[in-house]
């Protein structure tokens, strides 16, 4: 292994997400280790996935967003705390990365259940490739549907089941079944079949995040649109035509999503740190990781408690904002506590129609629509993008939206 090399300004930060990124930019020097050179910021996946925006501009290039950062693009390996050193694996082999205050900003990935058959035929929904593979895989449905002679096996092809029914699963159900109905204008033949979208949640409703009046308004406009709600059910098995349901029911169909929840990064855990029963670093009031002086931890893959509410904080990019915002300021000035008490939240819900609370107040329709997406560019880093993602949804106002299929990008044909 190469020699080792000393982390910029001796801050290390592991991971470019929504909140690694935040730190960096807030402090410049430091070095960024991430599997990619660009942050996703997540809110907009759904809208990416949907063709409302291009996949492009719901990322932010990390060497743009912190230009005063080193950026490795790598993976984190193993770390020795004993010597302070992160092992980080990159194109250019295996090296060491030494530090003074380490930063972990891992994330979280998709967490997964023992059911049959989902690790083989279900299909996450995390990250860009899972968007825009979902959105590839939705279009060659429907372009099998139009080729099948059989109804009943067209009809496999018009059935979508999405399991977990939070933020993920709500807007990217509604998102896809908009691009849907805007793709059947240029398919004559499918324009009368009947299709089915299944919304399956564990618990007893929908969004389990927002007030109970929220979601039912969006169970409502939901059901309204021909989606079936299952709540209080659970997916049984998946094979490659059909999903069982523990209220018996088999839904045939040859898409099935799978947005039941998240889980902690596993090296957080690999890295020997302390953690909780759902495997997030535990972290004091000031995030620093318990029993560590040099170790720091926020953001999805940490129980960060909050001094302004009664439990730690949930997985979401304004609590990740917040916590890196208080943690940049705890690097450099004498740390004081971790506090936020949350402005609001909100979903959209397809075209023109969604779900927001703001400072108490609860914003439904248009204009629930209108707040949520304002509050996502607010939040949206670098002008560049905003104005991006604005020329986008302007695009989208007065033109239909593309229906192409690019599976194949990235996978060039080999020379002969």
């Amino acid at each position: 292994m190469p020699d080792d090399r000393l982390a910029r300004g001796g801050l290390l930060v592991v991971g470019g997400g929504y909140a690694g990124s935040v730190v960096a930019r807030r402090l410049g020097e430091c070095t960024i280790v991430n599997p990619e050179n660009y942050m996703l910021f997540r809110p907009l996946l759904a809208e990416a996935a949907s063709g409302t925006l291009e996949p492009r501009h719901v990322v932010v290039p990390l060497r743009v967003l912190c230009p005063r950062a080193e950026l490795i693009v790598g993976s984190a390996t193993r770390l020795d705390e004993s010597t302070r050193t992160l092992v980080v694996a990159t194109d250019a082999g295996e090296y060491g990365v030494r530090y003074w205050n380490l930063v972990i900003a891992l994330g979280a990935t998709t967490r997964t259940l023992p059911v049959p058959g989902l690790s083989e035929h279900g299909r996450g929904f995390n990250d860009l490739a899972d968007a825009i593979e979902l959105r590839n895989h939705v279009l060659r449905e429907l372009e099998a549907a139009d080729a099948e002679l059989d109804p009943e096996r067209r009809h496999r092809h018009l059935g979508f089941v999405f399991v977990g029914a939070g933020y993920a699963g709500t807007e990217g159900l509604a998102e896809l079944q908009d691009l849907v109905r805007d793709a059947l204008r240029y398919y004559p033949r499918l324009r009368n079949a009947p299709q089915r979208w299944v919304l399956v949640e564990a618990q007893d409703r929908i969004l389990p995040e927002v007030q109970e009046s929220l979601a039912a308004y969006t169970a409502h406009l939901l059901e309204r649109r021909g989606v079936e709600i299952r709540t209080g059910t659970r997916l049984e098995s998946v094979d490659s035509e059909s999903a069982t349901l523990s209220d018996g029911t088999t839904i045939p169909t040859h898409t099935l999503v799978w947005t039941a929840g998240v889980a902690p990064h596993p090296l957080v855990e690999a890295f020997g740190l302390p953690v909780d029963e759902r495997g997030r670093a535990r972290v004091d009031q000031h995030l620093r990781v318990e029993g560590r002086r040099d170790v720091w931890a926020l953001g999805d893959c940490a129980r960060v408690p909050n001094a302004a509410a009664t439990g730690p904080d949930p997985p979401t990019s304004q609590h990740a904002l917040r916590q890196a915002r208080r943690l940049a300021r705890n690097l450099v000035r004498k740390p004081r506590p971790y506090r936020y008490r949350m402005i609001g939240q909100g979903a959209t819900l397809g075209r023109y129609k969604g779900i927001a609370e703001i400072f108490g107040l609860r914003f439904r329709g248009f204009l629930g629509w209108f707040a949520t997406r304002t509050y996502h560019l607010y939040q949206l880093p670098l002008l560049t993008r905003k104005a991006r993602v604005v020329a986008d949804w302007t695009v989208a106002l007065f033109f239909r939206r593309d229906i192409s299929e690019l599976g194949s990008l990235g996978h060039p044909r080999r020379l002969r």
